[in-house]
């Protein structure tokens, strides 16, 4: 089946036309509440339908997306080295969560994930558990080779945990090129909406007795209503992501040709490094057209982190947040908010300037998000 088909169907029990919206199930006779096989069954709904939009034969929902990557780590490094090789690039809650996994004992080493040689060199270096890297990563934008990475990663026998929250299964499948395991917050683009709080992991078979126990030992699950929500939401997550990367696609363009702005990081863009990678590894739109995903980091022109509030303030219509993956166009200043904790020297070593603006595109008609932000900028030079 297609992605779209898949959607709306996948995890549904029968042919209903509704994703269940309760917790577990009544028992039809003593003997079966013994049954390893009876989970809750608005959880085992949404995790079938993502499983399935992965390619996967299993998924676990859990209570957020920093709870999903936890146990996505801890299942791949459940027999091997604690040590995990990770992108020096990423969401800022998942260095904190790397730190807080080192009082547990277990060891990370930060790379360039988009150098393949680096890679190589490392994976010689170090015993790894692990390799940890995001789909295109947080904020800056950066596409790593996927499939050279599970592949090296394959000849070495160390699993690969992706996560995939900025593509979504309908732009990229990381199992299909070789991961062990793909995590979503499913808060961002699954659910849709900005109205649910929740991660989901996904694997193959070979995999799926690990991810099982863990979910059941830290009780790390996602409450029903959260699964009725993001199961209704992922029905229309196809249609949603070609509407993200055609408005994201129209207004970067905008950006890159406005004076206001210096540097663009869109990988859809031709100056940018990862603009062919892109292309090799996500789908098309219906019409052929290449995708690059939803979100956008741009940087104002010489502005200070005043000048960058001013212009956010000056918004009317996009909406100031620190989430993403919203059918409302949301922006964010990484410097103050996401990535705050990793300190300024470090943040200008990775390119996290205070002129960076995060924008999540949302599914507005594209001309009405980029005059909002043409107006915003042009009041910045008013003021």
């Amino acid at each position: 089946m297609k992605q779209s088909t898949l959607a709306i169907h996948a995890g549904l029990p029968g042919l209903a036309s509704a994703p269940p919206s309760s917790g577990f199930p009544a028992f039809p006779d003593a003997a079966s509440a013994g049954d390893s096989h009876v989970r809750d069954s608005a959880a085992e709904g949404l995790q079938r339908q993502i499983a399935a939009l992965e390619g996967g034969d299993r998924a676990l929902a859990c209570s957020s997306g920093m709870a999903a990557l936890y146990v996505a780590l801890l299942a791949a490094l459940s027999d091997r080295p604690r040590k995990i090789l990770a992108a020096n690039v990423m969401f800022g809650q998942t260095f904190r969560l790397m730190r807080l996994m080192g009082q547990q004992g277990v060891r990370a080493w930060l790379l360039d994930i988009c150098n393949p040689d680096a890679l190589k060199r490392a994976l010689d270096a170090v015993d790894v558990g692990c390799i940890l890297f995001e789909s295109i990563s947080n904020p800056l934008l950066r596409v790593p080779p996927m499939d050279t990475i599970c592949e090296i990663a394959r000849d070495r026998n160390v699993p690969v945990v992706v996560d995939a929250t900025f593509t979504t299964p309908i732009l990229n499948r990381p199992l299909d090129l070789g991961a062990a395991y793909t995590v979503h917050s499913v808060t961002k683009y699954i659910a849709g909406h900005g109205d649910v709080l929740g991660g989901i992991v996904a694997c193959r078979s070979e995999r799926a007795e690990a991810l099982d126990r863990l979910g059941s030992q830290l009780g790390a699950s996602l409450d029903p209503f959260q699964c009725f929500l993001a199961m209704r939401g992922a029905r229309t997550l196809p249609m949603r992501m070609e509407e993200h990367c055609h408005n994201a696609t129209y207004v970067a363009d905008v950006l890159e040709d406005h004076r206001c702005v210096g540097s663009v990081y869109f990988p859809g863009l031709e100056g940018h490094p990862d603009k062919a990678v892109a292309e090799r590894l996500f789908a098309r739109g219906r019409n052929g057209e290449a995708q690059f995903g939803g979100m956008i980091s741009f940087e104002l022109l010489d502005a200070e982190e005043s000048q960058v509030f001013r212009f956010m303030n000056a918004l009317r219509m996009v909406v100031r947040t620190l989430s993403l993956g919203d059918v409302h166009s949301l922006v964010t200043h990484p410097a103050t908010t996401t990535h705050r904790k990793l300190g300024p020297k470090r943040r200008r070593r990775l390119g996290i300037r205070d002129s960076l603006v995060r924008l999540s595109v949302g599914i507005e008609d594209p001309r009405d998000i980029a005059r909002d932000l043409v107006q915003a900028m042009e009041a910045l030079n008013r003021a």
